[in-house]
């Protein structure tokens, strides 16, 4: 077989899987039964109408079964019909006979590729044999296949509308999945970093100094309190039920950032222009990946004494530098600090950068023109 055809020959049934009965298909059903019985008794010209009301009524039960077996539906449908036919010598001209389109729908909408082929076989086969029987008009045997293609390209049409938007929901639940990733390593995992370090600075100090120990464990307690809120903040996010305990971080929560030093890295914080001019999402982000470089600093540069932070906003965006006078970073890990601060900086349309400084430390750069704000 070629390319296509065997594609086509293995391609799985339609997802996501149908339901096999809805009431739906009860009332459809009863339908088909009232109206062939109608038929036949208001359609006193029709040829064998009770006979073709009793196999309408009979073959009306393959509907319950359309969607988990389609190729079987349809093949009973076709040779019970045909059989009928020609034991009688003429074809249904109940107007209830289209009901057949029903599973020739549900052949394209929920079958195999397998099954969508054989299942086409018979159609022509049944179309070819139309053709031989008496009363049967090259302008029927046009409208039949007419209607039969119209009903096959809507039930493809359906079927791959019902693919993508399957598609789209996993995409939409992976881009959450990475959200909530990244709002837990920015927030929660910095507040457990710095809680790391005044642990690690607090046990070599303690028979030194009792002082910075016991600033050591208060910073520790402030971090552990505010890691505890955050986390409650984002459970409540998460059930939908207090969305307000976590505000969005603004350009004015990077002070926070600013430590004097006493035996830890000092952290200097500086914002030029105007930072009212700056859409919270855009601040959000600067926000997060400057305590994102702040914390690596901290917790990966060695020597690091100073860390500068520095926010410039003019007329073509915002920029942001952070800077630390280490003597590098250790050799640690790949880790996802880096690339949630670059994805940040994607999404509003700009650039981050990290690499180690000519003169010593390291360097976290972060481009957005104004054009990636959005309105």
């Amino acid at each position: 077989m070629t390319s296509p055809v065997r594609a086509l020959w293995d391609a799985p049934r339609a997802a996501p899987a149908p339901p096999r009965h809805v009431w739906r298909d009860a009332v459809l059903v009863g339908s088909i039964v009232v109206a062939a019985a109608l038929e036949a008794l208001l359609r006193p010209d029709v040829p064998w109408r009770w006979l073709w009301a009793v196999v309408l009524v009979g073959l009306s039960a393959t509907l319950l079964w359309r969607r988990t077996h389609p190729l079987a539906m349809l093949t009973i449908a076709l040779v019970v019909g045909t059989a009928v036919g020609f034991a009688a010598g003429a074809d249904p001209q109940l107007f209830t006979t289209a009901y057949f389109l029903v599973l020739l729908y549900a052949l394209f909408r929920w079958a195999s590729g397998r099954e969508l082929i054989v299942g086409g076989a018979l159609v022509v086969l049944g179309t070819v044999l139309s053709l031989t029987s008496s009363g049967t008009t090259p302008g029927d045997v046009v409208g039949g296949i007419a209607v039969a293609v119209a009903t096959g390209s809507l039930g493809v049409a359906l079927r791959w509308r019902a693919r993508v938007r399957a598609r789209d929901l996993e995409q939409a639940r992976l881009a959450e999945r990475v959200q909530l990733a990244r709002d837990l390593h920015d927030t929660v995992a910095h507040h457990v970093s710095a809680i790391a370090i005044q642990a690690q600075a607090g046990s070599l100090v303690v028979a030194k100094d009792p002082a910075a120990t016991a600033e050591a464990l208060r910073t520790i307690e402030a971090e552990a309190t505010q890691t505890l809120r955050e986390m409650r903040a984002m459970v409540g996010v998460l059930r939908a039920d207090a969305a307000p305990l976590m505000p969005t971080p603004t350009l004015e929560d990077l002070q926070g950032l600013a430590v004097a030093g006493d035996g830890r890295p000092e952290v200097v914080v500086q914002v030029q222009g105007d930072s009212g001019a700056v859409p919270p999402p855009v601040a959000a982000a600067v926000f997060r990946i400057a305590q994102e470089a702040v914390t690596n600093a901290r917790r990966h540069g060695r020597g690091v004494g100073r860390i500068d932070v520095d926010v410039r906003i003019d007329a073509d965006g915002l920029r942001l530098a952070v800077d630390d006078d280490g003597r590098g970073a250790a050799s640690t890990p790949p880790g996802f600090g880096i690339r949630g601060m670059q994805e940040r900086a994607d999404l509003l349309g700009g650039r981050c950068e990290a690499a180690p400084r000519p003169d010593g430390g390291w360097r976290v750069t972060v481009s957005l023109p104004r054009t990636g704000w959005g309105a």
